[in-house]
């Protein structure tokens, strides 16, 4: 008799034992089932600290991610009587902290014989917390926070060894869970930021002029070192047959030079049809830059006026590198001027200078010119740029542009800087 009643007792046990696996591998099932059905991390986040929350049996379950400088961690979800989300503490405060610091899992079975508890925010909850299971959240030793149960209610309302072999199968889960969401929230942004780009090079192109006709006496081209330009430049008729013309380089790059290029450009097609004095346009730009650029942020323009019929040119410089103006002997000019760029100094008085193009030709351009490279590394310079525009002297200037941008924008490289051109003859 006594022999059965301790195999029954034997079989009663294994049969809770079993049981109790059984309910744990339907946990972390669950769980899983949670992070793979969504890859919004709040959410699935929350959903997990509940169902561990009432398998594990506590009072409270949190979890903290580190930021992106590594040195605060943040409540980004939590079950329990009272919200701590939002919460932020210093990366190594608390036994959060601690669990971060060390890796391993921080069994607290008294809260107030540990001299890293803080009772601050108990004192602002009202929450007693009396005993902690802390487990670093890891992956691929990449930290990433930590996974915190608080009071355990059952039985004598300390966490057991088991307690804390459970607690680290989900810490692991919940680590996988998170980068995968973090990789997701990554990919959805990028792919953000290129739609952004996108739409924002198509604007830049279509502030840009179209293509003229191969006779017609002023042209230019644009190629960007990036998705977006600083670069811009233009042209367009007035009524009475003067053509306005002007290009220019923004400081900097990325978005606020991209946006900095849109407004000024805007402003010069508005203020140009208006202003015929290239040095007053030059100085209503300034005026208008001034105002509105972010701080340390410039554009460097030229900005004229072609009269066909005459081959007069007016124009003024903004701090530009000097245009360079070639005669038709094949003798080259670089046209200096000393004034400021737009967007630095306000009221600034910019000078009106006259060129007679006599069947030459005047050429503007940007410093992604210049210092381009050419196929065997070496920055083509002011004397390569010369050259080529010698080597091409015969053909319409459209075609002159198209060989020097051929030469430094080659199929298979990156250009280093915006390359900007522009022919006036």
């Amino acid at each position: 008799m006594r022999t059965d009643h301790a195999h029954q007792l034997t079989e009663k046990a294994a049969h809770g034992e079993l049981a109790g696996k059984a309910e744990l591998l339907g946990l972390l099932a669950s769980v899983s089932q949670e992070f793979v059905a969504s890859p919004v991390m709040g959410e699935t986040l929350a959903n997990a600290t509940q169902k561990i929350l009432d398998y594990m049996d506590t009072e409270a379950v949190s979890i903290f991610l580190l930021d992106a400088s590594q040195q605060h961690l943040t409540c980004v979800a939590c079950a329990g009587p009272v919200s701590i989300e939002g919460l932020t503490i210093g990366a190594t405060q608390g036994i959060v902290g601690r669990a971060v610091a060390s890796g391993s899992v921080q069994m607290v079975r008294d809260t107030a014989s540990d001299t890293d508890f803080s009772g601050a925010v108990d004192e602002i909850t009202g929450f007693r917390t009396r005993s902690i299971l802390c487990a670093p959240l890891t992956l691929k030793s990449r930290s990433l926070g930590a996974l915190e149960v608080i009071n355990k209610r059952s039985g004598d309302g300390l966490f057991s060894d088991d307690d804390k072999q459970l607690l680290q199968a989900l810490a692991g889960m919940v680590s996988l869970a998170i980068s995968n969401a973090q990789m997701t929230e990554a990919l959805v942004e990028q792919e953000r930021i290129r739609r952004e780009l996108d739409l924002a090079r198509e604007i830049q192109r279509s502030l840009l002029p179209a293509d003229g006709d191969a006779n017609f006496p002023v042209c230019g081209l644009n190629y960007p070192a990036s998705e977006v330009s600083g670069d811009f430049y233009d042209f367009f008729v007035l009524p009475d047959g003067h053509i306005v013309w002007g290009l220019g380089d923004v400081s900097g790059k990325g978005m606020n030079a991209a946006m900095l290029m849109a407004k000024t450009i805007s402003l010069f097609r508005c203020l140009g049809k208006t202003m015929p004095d290239m040095a007053q346009l030059l100085t209503r730009l300034n005026d208008e830059i001034v105002e509105t650029a972010s701080h340390g942020m410039f554009v460097t323009m030229v900005a004229g006026v072609l009269d066909p019929s005459s081959g007069e040119v007016r124009f003024a410089n903004a701090g530009h590198q000097p245009p360079l103006y070639r005669d038709v002997d094949g003798a080259y000019r670089e046209i200096e001027a000393e004034c400021p760029p737009l967007g630095i100094l306000p009221e600034v008085c910019y000078v009106e200078q006259t060129l007679q193009l006599d069947a030459g030709r005047l050429f503007v351009f940007t410093d992604g010119v210049t210092e381009g490279r050419t196929a065997d590394g070496e920055m083509l310079g002011l004397p390569g740029l010369l050259a080529l525009l010698d080597e091409n002297a015969g053909e319409p200037a459209a075609i002159q542009l198209s060989r020097v941008a051929s030469l430094l924008n080659r199929p298979g490289t990156r250009l280093f800087d915006d390359l900007t051109m522009l022919a006036v003859g």
